[in-house]
């Protein structure tokens, strides 16, 4: 976790912003290149609200591990992700997520969100109750765990009396978090953004000067995961087209919402992710969309800078 201090603003403190991380699937891997640029910048990070994917960025970068999540999310090829989703089969969701926790919790280490150096938050949404839930005390993991659990695909998790989702369900940019902090500006990441004119591709295989370094991290992380379980079979993938139809139609909610939730709460500056920019499930982009993330930050960043 940095600790720059190289921007202060024109009194000599150092400016602090309130970052504000949305969910999106693997868009928010774009999370990774934005954190870089506002370190990269002189700001200083002073609290962090997070949903699903931006939860677990967020959470990860509070826990001071980003460069060891960094690391794994840009050596995941795709049939690593397949390893990753132990198949549930059951009514209420599809994969467990206990195979995509334990290596992060093996990665990364855990920790009481109390006792991280940044104060953190991640939002699920309370079924139960029906209303959003503000996780900011006990484990990291588990709350994450809790904010990443989309409907279709991951199994719900229970949490005392109540039954948690994704938080993105009721609150995909939730800025409400941070609205009591004494900080100097408001940053929020929406991943549902206008689509890109032309849809990002794949890029294709080539070799890279870093090529070397990225095939020794696939080893290791191969290696580590390997154990966790065999790729599905062929008849499963079937499965998958339904599942693909209903997480689209929560990506379209999500992006209605996400648009009413910043009109109700404006950040002071807002950084737009493509909702084109990659698929749900397209983790293995991980280097392309954290290379976006820096070059929609630095615009951004520029504007606040003003």
């Amino acid at each position: 976790m940095s600790t720059n201090t190289d921007a202060p603003d024109k009194a000599g403190a150092q400016r602090t912003l309130s970052l504000v991380l949305g969910s999106g699937g693997a868009r928010g891997l774009a999370h990774i290149g934005i954190i870089r640029e506002i370190e990269e910048s002189g700001f200083r990070i002073a609290s962090i609200s997070g949903c699903s994917i931006g939860a677990m960025v967020g959470g990860v970068y509070a826990a001071g591990k980003l460069d060891e999540f960094e690391d794994w999310v840009a050596a995941i090829r795709g049939s690593d992700i397949v390893k990753l989703l132990d198949i549930a089969w059951e009514k209420d969701g599809l994969v467990k997520g206990d195979r995509i926790m334990n290596t992060l919790t093996g990665l990364v280490g855990d920790q009481q969100i109390e006792d991280l150096d940044i104060p953190f938050t991640a939002v699920a949404a309370d079924l139960t109750r029906q209303k959003e839930l503000w996780l900011n005390s006990g484990s990291l993991f588990a709350a994450i765990r809790a904010s990443i659990s989309l409907p279709l695909l991951l199994t719900p998790v229970t949490h005392n009396d109540s039954v948690l989702v994704d938080g993105g369900v009721l609150n995909p940019v939730p800025i409400a978090p941070t609205l009591n902090d004494q900080t100097d500006f408001t940053l929020a990441v929406n991943l549902g953004g206008v689509p890109a004119d032309s849809p990002q591709q794949p890029p294709t295989e080539s070799g890279t000067s870093d090529e070397a370094g990225l095939a020794r991290l696939h080893g290791k992380l191969a290696q580590f995961i390997s154990e966790l379980g065999n790729l599905m079979s062929n008849e499963d993938n079937a499965g998958w087209d339904m599942y693909d139809v209903g997480n689209q139609a929560f990506d379209v909610m999500q992006n209605a919402i996400a648009r009413h939730q910043l009109a109700v709460y404006p950040p002071d500056e807002i950084i737009e992710i493509p909702r084109n920019a990659c698929g749900l499930m397209e983790f293995d982009r991980a280097r392309e969309m954290i290379a976006m993330g820096r070059d929609k930050a630095r615009e951004a960043l520029s504007k606040l800078e003003v």
